[in-house]
């Protein structure tokens, strides 16, 4: 079986919930504390054992690229003068952590469409992708527990979210479930964004997934699905029509960050900001002190 030395980043998307801050700023690039969102996702990929990152990126997305390439030499000089150097070995480190490949997105809308984006760059091996506006942070990593499981099932890989808000399952891909072992299930169907009486599990099946090259063949033969959007899921369900096996993994000691809507964001920085080693206890501290 080849090894999973790609992994894809889709970031093409408006971000049309947090406007007009993202009318030109990508909402990728929202911070957490101080570093983006999709820094979080890089570093897990790298964590993993990966080092080619593939991002697909549309309009007003520049900055992007330019936060993980190598930083300008006026703010190099700046920081060389400020005495400020672990703050310039930190940014170094960005542009160091992995090989980056941009490609822009073209093609109907929908979650499907950045994945066969990516094939010319892909080739004929299985591959990550990540979404890049929420994460789950574990040990180890998320994407290094499901490429074990890839290597000993192969297959399509799927990590795995319980939901806990019964409301909440109409955002997510729910899974109808079959166990194998512990926390790996075999995926029977997966059923998007389905109503509370529809989901037949409180499973999500997103945010992570291990994509054999074929999953390219199942997009193209595609016709738009809910909402007139291409669906990463119905290319997904295809393949296993045609006997490729498809596992959910729960995550062990993780916990889900979803960075996509005001609310989840904000307790996300919250979150990171409690456990930040530098402003941690005095942020804690000033939590206390608010009154409703």
């Amino acid at each position: 079986m080849k090894k999973i030395t790609k992994a894809l980043i889709p970031a093409a998307g408006f971000g049309t919930r947090f406007l007009p801050q993202t009318k030109a700023m990508p909402k990728e690039m929202l911070p957490i504390v101080d570093k983006p969102v999709i820094q979080y996702i890089v570093e897990e990929i790298v964590a993993s054992g990966i080092e080619n990152i593939i991002i697909v990126t549309g309009a007003n997305k520049r900055a992007i690229e330019d936060h993980f390439d190598v930083p300008n030499q006026d703010l190099v000089q700046a920081l060389i003068n400020g005495q400020k150097e672990k703050i310039l070995d930190e940014i170094r480190h960005i542009s160091e952590m992995a090989n980056f490949i941009y490609v822009r997105q073209k093609g109907p809308y929908g979650n499907g469409t950045p994945v066969l984006t990516g094939e010319a760059v892909i080739e004929d091996e299985p591959f990550a992708v990540l979404w890049g506006d929420e994460f789950i942070h574990s040990t180890p990593p998320r994407l290094k527990q499901m490429i074990d499981i890839h290597e000993e099932h192969g297959g399509v890989v799927i990590s795995g979210v319980k939901i806990e808000n019964k409301d909440d399952l109409k955002r997510y891909g729910i899974a109808d479930l079959e166990p194998v072992k512990s926390n790996l299930f075999k995926i029977k169907k997966i059923i998007e964004k389905p109503t509370p009486e529809e989901a037949p599990s409180n499973i999500a099946t997103h945010g992570a997934y291990i994509l054999p090259p074929e999953i390219f063949k199942a997009l193209k033969q595609l016709t738009p699905g809910k909402g007139g959007e291409i669906w990463l899921v119905d290319a997904i369900n295809l393949l296993q029509l045609e006997g490729v096996p498809v596992f959910a993994l729960v995550i062990e000691n993780g916990k889900y960050y979803d960075t996509g809507n005001k609310f989840e964001y904000l307790r996300t920085v919250v979150d990171w900001a409690c456990k930040h080693p530098e402003i941690g206890e005095k942020f804690k501290a000033y939590l206390k002190t608010l009154k409703d």
